[in-house]
């Protein structure tokens, strides 16, 4: 039996859409920026690569951020969605509301933070 209505499924999936499209469009602009650099003395230049490695970090959150929604929608496709991978249960449609890639269940979620 699913525990996730249709109309919730549909609801979480484009709330995932969207965000793949904000951090795309994010990812676009910041990619511009890091490979742009104007300065000429050794300050402004210090300046600029503190600034790029700070942008290829973001773009580096954002990459795993996108393989993450991606597996999120391929779940979404599979029917596996809102099912913890961990333990089986499933997984609160408001949790999922609150962070829609979430893959694990409230408790095993923490036994992994208690882990780390």
């Amino acid at each position: 039996m699913q525990h996730l209505k249709p109309e919730e499924i549909e609801n979480l999936k484009n709330i995932l859409l969207e965000w793949r499209d904000r951090v795309l469009e994010d990812t676009k602009k910041n990619v511009g920026e890091s490979l742009s650099f104007s300065g000429a003395d050794e300050i402004e230049r210090a300046e600029a690569e503190t600034e790029r490695i700070l942008t290829l970090r973001t773009l580096d959150r954002d990459r795993k951020l996108l393989k993450k929604i991606e597996y999120t929608l391929q779940k979404i496709e599979f029917g596996t969605y809102g099912i913890c991978e961990s333990c089986g249960t499933q997984i609160p449609y408001k949790r999922l509301l609150a962070r829609p890639v979430a893959s694990l269940c409230i408790d095993c979620k923490e036994k992994q933070e208690e882990e780390e």
